[in-house]
């Protein structure tokens, strides 16, 4: 029986060629986090690889080097989806938006566009965005969720008056 390295093919020409290219940015990213003068780090790419360069190095190499960046301090973590980073709203959610704000439009004095404009703007002004935001196209999907769920509360508020 054959082992599963024995029956994989060769990696392509391409293939390492998109292996370094990907270390090489990891490299340039590490020496950034690091805050490594052009000295420094031309000094330890000497001491680790015996190359003047990252281009001249082979994936042999670059992993010897990411591996010394990792000893001096870097993480090369990718970054999370749930921090920092929100997903853009749906379309449907900014349709929503549009389709409440057209039943409340005639209920208020000002139902224009710039009304719905500056709802948005109230209703996303935080610490990060302290002007708010200043249209629906523009938020992402926890904003939009917070100013949909402000215009159904103020649509049940204008139709419990109205009743």
């Amino acid at each position: 029986m054959r082992s599963a390295a024995a029956t994989r093919p060769a990696p392509t020409a391409s293939a390492i060629e998109a292996r370094i290219k990907l270390l090489r940015r990891k490299v340039q990213i590490a020496r950034r986090k690091l805050a490594m003068t052009e000295d420094d780090y031309r000094a330890l790419l000497l001491r680790v690889t015996g190359q003047a360069s990252s281009t001249t190095c082979g994936p042999s190499h670059l992993d010897e080097l990411l591996r010394e960046f990792r000893r001096l301090g870097f993480r090369d973590v990718a970054p999370r989806a749930g921090k920092g980073r929100r997903p853009p709203p749906k379309e449907a959610q900014i349709r929503m938006i549009h389709g409440v704000w057209n039943e409340i439009s005639p209920l208020v004095a000002n139902g224009d566009e710039s009304a719905l404009r500056a709802f948005v703007r109230r209703q996303t002004k935080s610490p990060a965005t302290p002007d708010g935001i200043s249209a629906p196209e523009f938020l992402d999907s926890v904003q939009a969720n917070k100013v949909l769920e402000g215009l159904k509360a103020w649509r049940a508020r204008l139709r419990k008056q109205a009743a």
